[in-house]
């Protein structure tokens, strides 16, 4: 049967985000992480005993310098790269599960249906159009028949305003509408939380404020965001904030 999953509508203008006065229930723990990576330079800590939570609905900021851990983190979140040590435990999908400690193809559904993820360089795939892009996801995880899929990635693409060019590749439209897509794209399976890796970085500053409202009009709906930064003057968007600097978490 298809599924009965809706998209929740935008609504019009955005509103600021308050900093929370009661805790959110916890979506995930992140308990000790460490990562290191190994080469023939040597070892290189990139994540020094990591301890964090997110809360349901929040829309989190994870700030610091390049280099700082930032993305290395966002991997341990969503099982991207392995952990050398310490637990990431996540309450998703109805199910309270540690991370790693899945298989690779029970981690890889796991997080299809779990996390929608943007990337700075959007990774749109550029020998499909875009609704095709959209509909990648969901035939990788079969939640929706082809019908249900197609008329679901066209609602997305009415959600982001690019309908009208569900039917062109990814290099005729600019960066901007390609951020949007992968921000549709990354909504495709409805997942309780988003994960963007740097998602303006590479915009001009007034579409990467457009792409930042959708973001806010997300949360407002319900979704989860966890979104890294090197840009400190986002940090009064966020509802909450992490710092890292050289692996660690830092003051504000």
């Amino acid at each position: 049967m298809p599924s009965n999953r809706k998209i929740e509508p935008i609504s019009s203008g955005p509103a600021p985000l308050a900093e929370k006065t009661a805790p959110s229930p916890i979506l995930i723990e992140i308990h000790n992480v460490v990562k290191v990576y190994s080469s023939a330079a040597g070892d290189f800590t990139a994540l020094k005993g990591i301890n964090a939570q997110v809360g349901t609905g929040e829309f989190l900021g994870i700030i610091g310098k390049s280099g700082a851990g930032k993305s290395t983190l966002l991997n341990m979140i969503t099982g991207v790269d392995h952990l050398t040590s310490g637990e990431v435990i996540a309450h998703v999908g109805g199910k309270t599960v540690s991370v790693h400690a899945m298989s690779e193809n029970n981690l890889a559904l796991w997080r299809g249906l779990n996390f929608g993820i943007v990337y700075q360089s959007f990774q749109l795939l550029p020998m499909l159009t875009l609704v095709d892009n959209i509909l990648f996801p969901m035939d990788l995880c079969g939640l929706y028949r082809r019908r249900a899929s197609r008329e679901r990635a066209m609602e997305l693409l009415r959600l982001v305003e690019l309908e009208e060019h569900a039917r062109k590749l990814p290099n005729f439209i600019s960066g901007g509408q390609q951020q949007r897509v992968a921000i549709a794209r990354a909504l495709a399976n409805d997942p309780p939380v988003i994960v963007a890796d740097e998602p303006t970085g590479s915009l001009d500053s007034a579409t990467a404020d457009t792409i930042f409202q959708v973001f806010e009009h997300l949360v407002e709906n319900g979704k989860t965001i966890i979104m890294v930064t090197h840009d400190n003057s986002l940090a009064p968007r966020f509802s909450r904030r992490l710092y890292l600097a050289d692996g660690e978490m830092a003051a504000t």
